[in-house]
């Protein structure tokens, strides 16, 4: 399969590296200085693009590939708010393919299926509160994280007493959300279910970043053979 990068910071090489190990082609490498060569035909060769980038271009950037004719895997959080009707809408009608996910990771996707059972359980005990807990690297930029706003929304949908999850908000119907921003910690996700009796908690800790890259791969591996709006719960099922 041939890859385009889109971002080449720590993620993106480490996505080469796998990508390469798997036996594919890095046909193009687009990073701040190279614009231009979303234009190329190195770039417009590509199976699927994958792109980690920033909130701020990653929008961008989809336009841009789907302009050439490239299908795009993207790990970049933070820009649903601004411009997510327009991708659903591109993806639905107008033909083009996005597998987007806050998280990658095959060990976050089992995470997430447990936190999805576990809160459906735990709707039938009120006397257990939630809360959750993300810590990162210093240089991450959003907070709350996407995998800490995907895990909480799964869990609002599935635990009737919460309404909503927020950022440092304690409330008997809010979901409260903790950032710890420490070091070069690449993503430790806890989730509490705390009563008067005990508590019950499920952690994710990433050891490096490796997780990341190579789910990001095997997205992109999924994404050459399928189409539309895509997400994890497509390639695994759980």
């Amino acid at each position: 399969m041939k890859i385009a990068l889109i971002g080449y910071g720590k993620m993106g090489k480490m996505i080469e590296q796998i990508a390469l190990s798997r036996g594919h082609e890095i046909v193009s490498i687009i990073d701040i200085d190279n614009q231009q060569d979303f234009e190329s035909p190195a770039f417009a060769s590509a199976d699927v693009a994958i792109e980690f980038t920033n909130p701020a271009v990653a929008y961008g950037n989809y336009l841009k590939a789907w302009a050439a004719g490239v299908k795009v895997v993207s790990g970049t959080t933070a820009w649903l708010k601004d411009h997510g009707d327009d991708v659903r809408k591109a993806c639905s009608e107008g033909g083009k393919t996005l597998f987007w996910a806050s998280n990658f990771s095959v060990g976050v996707a089992i995470f997430s299926a447990v936190n999805k059972y576990l809160a459906k359980i735990m709707n039938g005990f009120p006397q257990y509160d939630v809360n959750m807990v993300e810590t990162h690297h210093v240089h991450k930029l959003d907070a709350p994280s996407g995998t800490a706003i995907t895990l909480a929304e799964q869990i609002v949908e599935r635990l009737d007493r919460k309404k909503r999850w927020a950022l440092h908000e304690t409330s008997q119907d809010v979901l409260r959300i903790d950032d710890i921003r420490r070091g070069e910690v690449p993503g430790i996700h806890s989730i509490s279910y705390d009563s008067p009796a005990d508590v019950i908690t499920i952690t994710h800790d990433a050891h490096s970043r490796q997780g990341f890259a190579l789910g990001a791969v095997l997205a992109a591996e999924y994404t050459a053979e399928h189409t539309g709006l895509l997400t994890i719960d497509d390639m695994f099922k759980f």
